[in-house]
């Protein structure tokens, strides 16, 4: 596998972490329906992953496949390392 530089790497943490908040909240919500300060983080939150996908995607390529990411010539997605595949260095702020 080769190395990935500590721009991706960033970018990756950055998606993972907008992921885990959507997800969070989402679980909040389907007990909490009409909870107006969650559902605001929530929409938040989708829009910081959007704008993380849409940005790591036009520097990498694809982050999925089956229609959910476009592509540039050439195919993109065989050439991305699969998620086992990435060594991230430890995190200094621990």
């Amino acid at each position: 596998m080769r190395d990935m530089d500590a721009e991706r790497l960033r970018m990756l943490h950055e998606i993972q972490e907008a992921e885990f908040t959507a997800l969070e909240l989402q679980l909040f919500l389907d007990t909490h329906p009409d909870h107006m300060g969650a559902l605001h983080e929530f929409n938040q939150a989708a829009e910081r992953l959007a704008h993380a996908r849409r940005r790591y995607e036009e520097r990498y390529g694809p982050l999925l496949s089956y229609g959910f990411s476009m592509s540039r010539h050439p195919w993109q997605w065989v050439d991305e390392p699969w998620p086992w595949e990435i060594e991230y260095p430890p995190r200094k702020d621990r």
